[in-house]
């Protein structure tokens, strides 16, 4: 699949996502005086594309750079019993992934607002505006400075002026469609879309809490969450330090939202796309250990919020039979019913571990386990770009105690890059078999879990042979060439009492050759437990336990001990090798509606090398979710 063909299966999802928009008013059934555009204060996000004359390169579809932005607002608006409906609003955007390589651009926005007044006319549940008021940004200078200028950021202010259409969709929430001319010496054009969410409105007896609650009707869904984490690794002896060293006594910060927004397309079929700011970066900018402390980390990071849309997918369920049961709504999932025998189908830009090696106790950074090698199989070298996000396609087929997976993905453009390959010449093959069971009446599930890279990339042989013809420092790059990655993994997890689960990981990956997308691991066991609070009067919350050891090949760590670098490990040097052991334990209460866990991290060995560690993090995660 070419970059053109890329571009047009993005494009047949925007006509898809027209059209649902179309069938908008047609589908929504008319609502009561609990109009969302009747009275109140309102918070809300909105997310868009700009041209014009701005400074932002083009959306690219393979990389996920590009002109798009998203953020917050807040909003007053009040309606008379004529139609007139007026009010004001402010709003923060943050700019797409910074861009990168060798794009000729002087300016880049960092952040973006406007503070507008909105006058419009409608019946109760919809209306059409006009806005207009003031415009500002702030923009990063790249490159040399302009002459007389040594800021590393420029602010600009102007004004705004637009129109747009709102309408209600359930009794605290409305949707909004407009446009907006900016000009602050730099004019731009915005297309945007954006979501309201009603604090205090004349809704009468539909009045809910003022915490948000989420969208769930049959055709829309709209769910959002946000994480923290704070890690800090404690002081530990380093003798000596590598380019991809894990620094001592060094604290890091990561924060994201998340929107998840649906459209039920007919029976069985949905379409979401989730755009989501992310910000900060991993302890030493993600690297020093294999089995890294943070699953919220990416290889990328930068000091300010950006946005991107890692997923954007659609999903098709087939009832095959069996018995119905009933799915409530959450997060990429509608409120329904399907059958126990099932098939399906996934398509378009998602995780492949979405879908593979997913264990209820140890499979989400953002509420149990944070280490790498405990939410995957630090074998588990699955496609990806630096973000953990691809193209491809999967297909699930569940039957009785069984349920069989595979898909096909596509790689990045070179091992560890933050861009795919356009033309996915370079694609990896999954494939599982899970079986779930019962075990003395409680529940549980093993799988094995197997894939197959077949791209361009080298041997550590090879490398440290080329390296000791000429005296060099071994180096991947020289030695590519078309080659294949096998690796499996084995799962299982079983809950033994109401309060208590168990969960275990095995894996082994080739290697002869070097790890393409996730870590450096070549063989991998875990093992761990979650616990309920309800033994101690708490049932909310939740305490996790387990270990993992990570262990590499021979020949790569003849690699490493040469000085050659890996995705995530390399000191320079590697006298002292040794398996890479690592124990994490969490606490989770809730706070209400958040979420406010403690996780504890003791690594020995880190990267494998007996000369280093062992290495104490501690974390701090906060999240809440609607």
């Amino acid at each position: 699949m070419n970059r053109a063909a890329i571009k047009n299966v993005c494009g047949a999802c925007l006509v898809m996502v027209c059209n649902a928009a179309a069938g908008w008013a047609q589908e929504l059934a008319p609502t009561t005086a609990s109009s969302a555009t009747s009275r109140g204060v309102y918070v809300g996000g909105q997310f868009g594309v700009l041209g014009g004359s701005s400074l932002w390169a083009p959306y690219d579809g393979v990389d996920g750079s590009g002109s798009q932005f998203g953020g917050f607002n807040i909003g007053y608006i009040r309606r008379v019993r004529s139609g007139i409906v007026f009010g004001g609003e402010a709003d923060l955007s943050f700019g797409a992934e910074p861009v990168h390589g060798n794009r000729n651009v002087s300016e880049v926005p960092e952040l973006f607002g406007t503070v507008r007044g909105r006058v419009g006319y409608g019946p109760k549940t919809w209306f059409v505006y006009g806005t207009g008021g003031l415009a500002w940004t702030r923009n990063q200078l790249i490159g040399d400075p302009p002459s007389g200028e040594t800021a590393a950021f420029r602010q600009r202010v102007g004004w705004t002026i637009g129109a747009g259409v709102e309408r209600s969709i359930a009794a605290r929430w409305s949707a909004n469609a407009e446009y907006v001319f900016t000009d602050t010496g730099v004019s731009t054009n915005q297309l945007r879309v954006g979501l309201h969410y009603t604090l205090a409105s004349d809704i009468g007896s539909a009045a809910a809490p003022l915490g948000i609650t989420a969208l769930d009707t049959d055709n829309w869904n709209a769910h959002g969450q946000t994480t923290f984490v704070g890690q800090y690794a404690a002081p530990f002896h380093a003798p000596y330090h590598g380019a991809n060293s894990l620094n001592p006594n060094i604290g890091r910060e990561t924060w994201d939202v998340t929107f998840y927004l649906g459209r039920r397309l007919w029976t069985g079929a949905a379409l979401w796309i989730n755009p989501e700011i992310d910000q900060g970066f991993g302890l030493s900018d993600t690297l020093g250990v294999a089995g890294f402390t943070s699953g919220e980390a990416y290889k990328v990071g930068f000091a300010h919020p950006y946005v991107r849309v890692p997923r954007f997918f659609v999903q098709q369920t087939i009832d095959l039979g069996g018995s119905t049961e009933t799915v409530d709504a959450g997060l990429n999932q509608f409120r329904t019913t399907r059958t126990a025998n099932r098939l399906v189908a996934t398509v378009g830009k998602f995780s492949v571990s979405d879908v593979f090696d997913t264990i209820g106790y140890a499979h989400d950074p953002r509420g149990d386990f944070m280490n790498w090698s405990l939410v995957d199989a630090g074998t588990f070298d699955y496609a990806a770009d630096a973000w953990g996000f691809t193209y491809g396609a999967a297909l699930e087929w569940y039957q009785g105690h069984w349920v069989a997976r595979g898909g096909v993905f596509d790689l990045s453009l070179v091992p560890n890059s933050a861009d795919l390959d356009s033309g996915f010449h370079q694609y990896q093959i999954v494939y599982e078999l899970e079986h779930q069971h019962t075990l003395r009446g409680r529940p549980g599930k093993m799988a094995i879990v197997g894939f197959v890279s077949r791209g361009r990339m080298g041997s550590y042989a090879e490398a440290v042979a080329a390296a000791a013809q000429d005296g060099s420092v071994p180096d991947m790059a020289g030695v590519r060439r078309f080659n294949s990655r096998p690796g499996l993994n084995f799962n299982v997890s079983q809950e033994v009492t109401p309060d208590v689960g168990v969960f275990a990981r095995l894996g082994w990956a080739d290697g002869s050759v070097e790890a393409y997308e996730f870590t450096d691991i070549d063989r991998t066991g875990s093992a761990g437990l979650s616990i309920s609070g309800a033994r101690w009067r708490r049932r909310s919350d939740v305490v996790g336990i387990a270990t993992v050891f990570n262990g590499i090949s021979d020949v790569h760590r003849a690699y490493l001990a040469e000085g050659g670098l890996g995705i995530l490990v390399g000191d320079g040097q590697l006298p002292h090798s040794g398996v890479e052991s690592i124990v994490e334990s969490y606490y989770r209460v809730p706070l209400g509606s958040w979420q406010l866990t403690g996780d504890y991290q003791f690594i020995v060995n880190p990267a494998f090398n007996r000369d280093r560690g062992p290495v104490s993090v501690v974390s701090v995660r906060v999240r809440t979710q609607f």
